[in-house]
């Protein structure tokens, strides 16, 4: 086999996240997107040490686990991964994935898997989206949406996304609308030149509350402050179901194709909105973590609750702790909750949640989780962890282990980073006692999954 060929064959399985497996010349080759049992043409782009990658040119044959797109942007978005697959066999999928995968790294120990829990909702379930501006082909008009499937620069309008509700879409449609009548330039990324970047918006599940922030650079543009000001009453004009409470504007001049906050001016209303979670409020701005699924969120922390039983713990850590959500949610079981996080603007949101919800036993941390925890007097008595996609950095790991706790809850979105450091918490000492997955991201390869595991 060699790069550049063309070949066909059956994707005989798919790996997570979206790894498909298809054998051709008695040789495995990984295509990502491809659905078991679909025939395929795929085109080889690597091969070394005896493995070998390729891209999906074209279906020839439909699996017969297939189903007609819900969406009708799917074949152009790369949004989603599964949308011709009935949910069902989504939840499959990503449950055979992750008992695979965590079989391996348990290494023959007990463990007791205790499958999936799928999402409170299928469609409209994300209360964040940040949309991109560009164009859908070179020198085409003004597209707002997600990057084309398979691109870095092409984007494709989608006004009638289905993982989010239809106040996205009336937002982005007139944004777009709007942008597109002023024959306003939107950010080039070779070039470095334009002004249009992203339109985030964030809409919570409970209260309806509706977060909109342009994002654009600090080039020029004929007459921005009315220009922007005619975009904010065209945003409020808008009939939507949910309460519009902050329109912002952000600047951003970073080269890199990412929403970053350099400069933030509040245009209406406040510059946060309210979302609910098992009886306690929380207050969002726009860059601060939280999770895209709301009520999916309420499974997930009630499984946490669960593995941790009525532990009564004196203390708790609450390691990698975003806005703290987790840190509240668990305090009762706590003598003191102690959140470490290294996004300061977090942390000062996390404070100001448990502030109002009346939760004096938590205390919050701006800081590297592997630095801070060398000067924590307190020492944990059970330990929670929901690091980042890349799971925990090597040296902070084997201090969080030497604290000896008897019980530890992992939280993942990457059950490949889970698996990588089970390994390291086995050989010193930890076994999983249970572990599932949470269905937090219907329609893509993702998922969150919990294990609780003892010394």
């Amino acid at each position: 086999m060699k790069k550049g060929q063309i070949y066909e064959g059956i994707v005989e399985k798919v790996l997570f996240p979206n790894k498909g497996q298809v054998r051709a010349e008695d040789r495995t080759v990984t295509v990502k997107n491809g659905v078991p049992g679909q025939r395929v043409r795929f085109h080889v782009t690597k091969v070394r040490k005896g493995r070998a990658e390729g891209r999906i040119l074209e279906v020839l044959e439909r699996s017969s686990l297939e189903c007609e797109p819900a969406c009708r942007h799917f074949s152009d978005c790369g949004g989603c991964t599964w949308q011709s697959l009935p949910y069902e066999e989504q939840l499959r999928l990503k449950e055979q994935q992750v008992k695979e995968l965590l079989e391996q790294a348990a290494g023959g120990y007990p463990w007791e898997f205790e499958g999936i829990k799928e999402s409170p909702n299928r469609y409209g379930y994300r209360n964040k989206m940040e949309f991109s501006f560009g164009d859908g082909r070179k020198d085409g008009p003004l597209e707002l949406g997600m990057h084309k499937r398979g691109s870095f620069y092409d984007i494709v309008s989608v006004g009638d996304c289905r993982i989010v509700d239809e106040d996205f879409g009336q937002i982005l449609k007139e944004t777009l609308s709007f942008f597109r009548e002023q024959d306003i330039p939107f950010y080039h990324k070779m070039q470095h030149t334009g002004y249009l970047r992203h339109l985030l918006v964030r809409k919570a599940a409970k209260t309806g509350e509706i977060l909109v922030d342009l994002v654009t650079t600090t080039q020029t543009v004929p007459e921005e402050v009315k220009l922007l000001e005619a975009w904010k009453e065209r945003v409020l004009s808008l009939p939507l179901k949910g309460t519009l409470t902050g329109i912002l504007h952000t600047s951003n001049d970073s080269l890199a194709d990412v929403v970053q906050n350099d400069a933030t001016e509040l245009s209406y209303g406040r510059d946060y909105f309210y979302e609910e979670l098992l009886g306690l409020r929380f207050r969002i701005t726009p860059f601060s973590f939280f999770q895209t699924n709301s009520l999916g969120a309420e499974v997930l922390y009630e499984t946490v609750r669960t593995y941790i039983g009525d532990t009564k713990a004196r203390v708790l850590y609450d390691l990698y702790s975003g806005t703290g959500t987790i840190a509240q949610i668990l305090s009762p079981v706590a003598k003191k909750v102690i959140g470490v996080e290294i996004v300061e603007e977090a942390v000062k949101a996390a404070k100001e949640n448990a502030a109002q919800n009346g939760l004096d036993n938590c205390k919050f941390i701006a800081g590297d989780v592997l630095k801070v925890l060398d000067t924590v007097e307190e020492k944990p008595d059970l330990i929670v962890l929901d690091p980042p996609r890349d799971g925990i950095h090597p040296k902070a790991l084997r201090k969080i282990i030497d604290y000896g706790v008897e019980r530890m809850v992992y939280i993942s979105c990457k059950p490949t980073s889970l698996a990588r450091d089970l390994e390291v918490l086995q050989e010193c000492g930890y076994r999983m006692e249970r572990a599932c997955c949470v269905d937090m991201f219907p329609w893509s390869a993702n998922v969150e999954t919990v294990a609780l595991l003892s010394r």
